[in-house]
């Protein structure tokens, strides 16, 4: 009976323990899907789709000022618009995901309505008659604007695209994640550095963007410039579509929204009831009911108390009124994140400014290395270097070094990575505004200030907060997303995936109401204001000394919220495993 059972635990354990299943709802062999096999397919489509997405974005401030003719802000403003909607719309996608078609549905569905945003997109900047004629002004408020067909054209095409990556962003890291089996040690520990690896290839295909394609739109031409992205997306998908019969899948659970309303308004409702002194009289389904479904029944805690009252079992059964004791701590643990989430807002506003403003500033600067002369976006291709270098150097050296002292599998904190990120904004914005008051010092000297002609500085000078900046993404992004994803509930995963875009998305929103706002103000009195289209008469050095306290008081903020944060359970024992594991030597001793 003993050789019986072991034999029945090892058949057991030849199966994923996390409720991942097939397309058709099988329970899948280990051995068979998932882990880095399946991720790799999902890594190369990462590499084509950043591609293609810093293909356009990259310069697209430049093209807006440079072909359709819009002023600095204006043209600043609308590439933050659209950025914004391109992180704000997978909240849309990780609901469908979450409560309807699933991860991987979703994810092809959003998939061919961004490669018809890519080639209504390359036809936008390609056919003559859907952009203004071409004009040398220095002044581009001088120049003829784009007319409405041409600008409606423009962003439709823009936007279908921020719908399509709607559905891709959430979705795509999420299935690669669900690669690995939180229940199997050994496949915990390679988890811990996918979200490294993941942010390592979409470095990789910045980096291409950034540079390739960057020299392309300037120099051969934006119709090529555009095309390759599109064609790069197209070999994306196919390459994805290669992987299906190796990926492992998790079941849609329904509306997150739904489940978290229903906890929220049952324990409103329930205001007067008391809270039993016993967790165990709460109300809660039978196990039974979270294996047959491949979900996780997690107990009861202290934590945001007042919502406990939505379990207290009372004479109404209708779910409006009683929750289980699963979706409540589900829904504290979405909650919980929230004041995390506010903080990041502030540090993607500054993320914006590499996408934007400091492009611009790369405009005005000497950009020939050589016989070469340098596009102003290929600046971003040192941001990009920093990071894939910091990324491996995070991986397979500091994570080794500090975790003997910390015994944290992942080195450090989630947090504590994230602050670290943060922190490096202050030095960044500090650098940029010494460094633009330097640039304007020299505009001024050689009397470029009315012309707006090109100040002779070579664009090198910029690469200190270029740098720096690098080396704060690979810190800040890696851990935010890796944080929202670990955190939140097993059935949640693509919506706590989704917190990470939404901080972006409100940080674009965020950058073009702060831009705005500094414009309208500082114009005010007859003063010429911070921000003009001509930058060697503006005051960036100011506006990026307002970003820099802003930044400062946000870390200040962060620290708080940091630090009465309470991290989640895992549902399984594995990161203890690992932890026994790291201190098994000191035990050896």
């Amino acid at each position: 009976m003993a050789a019986a059972a072991a034999t029945a635990e090892d058949g057991r354990s030849e199966y994923t323990e996390d409720g991942t299943v097939d397309l058709k709802g099988n329970p899948v062999l280990r051995s068979k899907r998932g882990g880095w096999t399946a991720c790799s397919f999902i890594v190369v489509y990462e590499i084509f789709e950043r591609m293609a997405y810093c293909g356009i974005s990259a310069n697209l401030v430049l093209y807006l000022t440079r072909k359709l003719h819009q002023g600095t802000v204006e043209a600043s403003n609308n590439v933050t618009y659209w950025i914004g909607a391109i992180w704000m719309t997978p909240i849309l996608g990780a609901y469908i995901a979450d409560a309807h078609l699933g991860r991987y549905w979703t994810f092809l569905i959003a998939c061919a309505i961004y490669f018809m945003g890519m080639c209504l997109l390359t036809l936008a900047v390609s056919v003559p008659g859907l952009r203004p004629p071409p004009c040398n002004d220095i002044n581009v408020t001088d120049c003829p604007k784009a007319t409405t067909q041409e600008l409606a054209v423009f962003y439709t095409a823009l936007y279908i695209l921020a719908i399509g990556t709607g559905g891709t962003k959430p979705n795509i890291s999420t299935i690669g994640a669900d690669q690995f089996d939180d229940f199997n040690p050994k496949e915990k520990a390679q988890k811990l550095s996918f979200f490294n690896w993941w942010m390592f290839s979409i470095f990789f295909g910045i980096l291409f963007g950034n540079t390739v394609l960057v020299y392309i739109q300037d120099n051969v031409g934006w119709s090529l410039g555009y095309g390759i992205p599109t064609a790069g997306l197209a070999i994306a998908i196919s390459v994805f579509l290669v992987g299906t019969p190796f990926y492992r899948h998790k079941k849609p659970n329904g509306s997150p929204f739904t489940r978290m309303a229903r906890v929220i308004v049952a324990a409103i409702r329930k205001w007067r009831v008391s809270i039993p002194e016993d967790p165990k009289e709460l109300y809660e389904f039978d196990v039974a009911e979270y294996t047959k479904n491949g979900k996780f029944k997690l107990e009861p805690t202290t934590t945001l108390r007042f919502l406990n009252k939505a379990c207290v079992q009372t004479n109404s059964k209708s779910p409006w009124m009683l929750c289980s004791a699963t979706e409540v701590e589900e829904t504290k643990q979405m909650l919980r994140m929230i004041p995390i989430l506010i903080t990041t807002f502030l540090p993607s506003v500054m993320v914006a400014q590499s996408n934007t403003l400091f492009i611009k500033q790369g405009s005005t600067l000497d950009r020939r290395m050589g016989h070469f002369k340098l596009p102003p976006a290929s600046l971003g291709a040192f941001l990009t270097i920093t990071m894939l270098v910091c990324v491996i150097l995070y991986d397979r050296v500091f994570v080794k070094i500090i975790r003997r002292w910390t015994k944290n599998p992942r080195g450090i904190t989630l947090l504590q990575r994230l602050g670290l990120g943060f922190l490096l904004h202050v030095v960044i914005m500090v650098i940029a505004s010494v460094t633009e008051k330097h640039r304007i010092s020299v505009a001024r000297k050689h009397d470029l200030v009315e012309s707006g002609g090109q100040v002779p500085l070579t664009i090198f000078i910029l690469l200190p907060q270029f740098i720096l900046m690098g080396v704060s993404d690979a810190c800040k992004e890696v851990a935010k997303i890796e944080f929202f994803y670990d955190q939140a509930p097993e059935s949640m995963k693509s919506l706590g995936t989704s917190y990470s875009t939404t901080s972006l998305g409100i940080g674009n929103f965020l950058s073009s109401f702060i831009l705005s706002t500094v414009s309208h103000i500082t114009k005010e009195s007859g003063h010429k204001g911070w921000i003009q289209n001509n930058l060697n008469a503006s005051r960036l050095d100011l506006y990026f000394a307002f970003l820099a306290v802003l930044s400062f008081l946000n870390f200040i903020v962060f620290l708080i919220v940091a630090k009465l944060y309470r991290y989640k359970d895992e549902v399984s024992n594995s990161m203890e495993v690992l932890k026994e594991e790291l201190e098994g030597p000191k035990k050896m001793i």
